[in-house]
């Protein structure tokens, strides 16, 4: 697949210009941009709650479990 070239993007950049308007085209600029940085903000949580579930280390897993076995009531508990 050719790359695309400086002639072939001026041609884009009109047609699109010609379909939307000039005078629509930095609103629908600015709604891409914004678009875009509230989809990298969801990426973000997504990882950091991926990070959450899963203990990085050995320290961290001893530390996780320990702290469940301390939230459960002991068995002779009634």
């Amino acid at each position: 697949m050719p790359s695309l070239g400086f002639p072939e993007l001026m041609i884009i950049l009109v047609v699109i210009a010609l379909l939307f308007g000039a005078s629509r085209l930095p609103k629908l600029a600015r709604s891409v941009g914004q678009s875009a940085k509230e989809f990298r903000k969801g990426l973000e949580g997504v990882e950091d709650e991926d990070d959450e579930d899963q203990p990085k280390s050995k320290k961290e897993k001893k530390a996780k479990a320990s702290v469940s076995r301390e939230s459960e009531p002991p068995d002779d508990y009634e």
